[in-house]
């Protein structure tokens, strides 16, 4: 994967300021030869009357690149191998014009045209600007001159040009690098300031490495007990879903154990650290650079970690930099976690633990749904406490509260992790059992009834007090109704009815489903 490192360009304000020192000192050459031109002119020769119109010239031209065509990016796009072809040109009629004694003077020009059209035009156009003036100066020279101190003369002041060329696009990519990587930092963080959601932190991660590291792999992985679970794998062009890996044994686990940053530029050397070993995800390769660094707060425990299959693919800037991106995702991730938190605590019933009636109604609605579209059956349990009020009134309300409590336990102790129990309201509770049929669900509320029999709590003084029986109705979707709001009604009805019959009932009894099964 190739990152965007040049897709950001310097403003041409922030280019037009990185080159005005070069500039300034062509236009004073530019005036040198000018001046020398007018002065020596005196004595009557044309060629130095060239020169100082070519100083002048030069001048105007420098100018109107400076002032006109670096204000606009299209413009220097548009003219850049122009210009490389009109000021090569243009150097080497000057080499083959000045005067020997005077050649330092290209010389020098050629150096500060190279470092300016470096950063403007890129390095290819600068190299061809050296090779046509430096060519043109050759092609006529060495006819004059056959001595090997002039020829090593002539070929390694151009070459001084290209390495001062190459030193300062280099500076400049650099530049452009930091500017990128600062640029990358704060989109992240503004980004991430208005979210609370985990997967959207995930998503504003996964743009920001791309965009500032050339990296073949990386993860965000978030500790869950003793493994790490990568929300967000990315591995040699593919995203990879539901992936778990050991903490011990890994290096993503070496910087969660450690809280500390990790980097390997190198995995080709022997890297000796305690407990990890060779260990692949993803596609069946091994990185040869490697770098992570932890998420750490109260509730958020982590770690982010980029590869790649070439080694010494990542420098200690880069490593800086994902420690910047891990520190804004650590913050926002625990925001997530407490407001995750908070909207959960705003479905839950505070006593007892199970969803409130709100969010319980909510819920089994998208089961409802689901199960239509999936031709599933969908059970429902409506529960009541038998003569709650009076044994509140006998027990006091806090043995009733316990009473509540240890009825949700009961209840889930015989339901699955994709089933649901919600509080309907006082002591009326209700049960939902996605793919669970008529017989299924009987038998769950058969179970609780028995366990209700079976248990016994304590007073203050600890004597042992009655536990009160339960009262329970059915119904199934899509059997018995097509939509969530008659199921509900439906297994009301029915519980009232367990209630008539004279309570500690379940209505209907599991002869009711055989015969829906069995035409089934």
């Amino acid at each position: 994967m190739k990152s965007n490192l040049s897709s950001k360009q310097l403003s041409p304000q922030e280019i037009r300021s990185f080159v005005l020192p070069a500039i300034i000192a062509i236009l004073l050459v530019m005036a040198s030869i000018t001046l020398s031109g007018f002065l020596t002119h005196a004595n009557g020769t044309r060629i130095d009357m060239l020169l100082a119109a070519f100083g002048v010239g030069a001048s105007l031209y420098t100018i109107l690149y400076y002032q006109f065509v670096l204000k606009s990016p299209a413009r220097l796009n548009n003219v850049r191998w122009i210009n490389a072809v009109v000021s090569g040109v243009a150097l080497g009629w000057l080499a083959n014009t000045l005067p020997d004694q005077q050649i330092s003077l290209f010389y020098g020009t050629l150096i500060l045209i190279a470092i300016v059209n470096s950063v403007t035009s890129g390095r290819w156009p600068t190299f061809t600007l050296i090779l046509i003036g430096e060519g043109i100066h050759l092609a006529t020279h060495f006819q004059q001159h056959s001595l090997p101190l002039i020829w090593i003369q002539n070929l390694s002041l151009p070459l001084i040009a290209i390495i001062a060329a190459e030193i300062t696009a280099r500076l400049y990519d650099v530049k452009q690098q930091h500017i990128n990587r600062l640029e990358t930092i704060n989109s992240f963080a503004q980004g991430i300031s208005s979210t609370l959601n985990t997967d959207q932190v995930n998503s504003l991660l996964n743009a920001a490495i791309q965009n500032a590291l050339e990296a073949d792999t990386y993860f965000v992985g978030l500790v869950e007990k003793d493994q790490i679970e990568l929300n967000l794998f990315f591995d040699d062009g593919e995203y990879f879903s539901d992936v778990k890996v050991p903490i011990k044994g890994t290096l993503g686990g070496w910087v969660v154990r450690n809280q500390a940053p990790l980097y390997l530029p190198d995995l080709r050397q022997d890297i000796t650290l305690e407990d990890v070993g060779n260990f692949i995800i993803g596609k069946d390769r091994t990185s040869l650079s490697w770098m992570g660094v932890p998420i750490h707060s109260e509730n958020v425990t982590g770690v982010i970690a980029v590869a790649s299959y070439k080694p010494n693919a990542f420098n200690r800037t880069d490593l800086e930099l994902l420690e910047n991106l891990a520190q804004h995702a650590t913050l926002s991730l625990d925001n997530a976690f407490h407001h995750t938190l908070v909207e959960e605590q705003s479905h839950i019933d505070s006593l007892t633990g199970v969803f409130n009636h709100a969010y319980f109604l909510e819920l089994v609605q998208e089961q409802a749904e689901q199960a239509v579209i999936e031709k599933n059956p969908l059970s429902l349990i409506m529960m009541d406490i038998d003569y709650f009020k009076q044994y509140n009134d006998a027990y006091g309300h806090l043995v009733g509260d316990k009473i509540l409590t240890l009825l949700c336990k009961t209840i889930r102790r015989f339901i699955k992790s994709t089933d649901a129990i919600g509080r309907w309201g006082g002591e009326e509770f209700v049960i939902s059992l996605p793919n669970a049929n008529g017989v299924q669900a009987t038998l769950v509320a058969e179970r609780i009834r028995e366990s209700m029999n079976k248990l016994s709590i304590s007073n203050r003084d600890h004597k042992s007090i009655p536990v009160p029986t339960v009262s329970q109705g059915l119904a199934i979707l899509p059997d018995e109704a097509d939509e969530i709001f008659k199921l509900i009604d439906l297994a009301d009805q029915r519980l009232y009815i367990a209630k008539e019959r004279g309570r500690n009932q379940i209505e209907p009894d599991i002869t009711h489903w055989q015969p829906l099964e069995s035409k089934k």
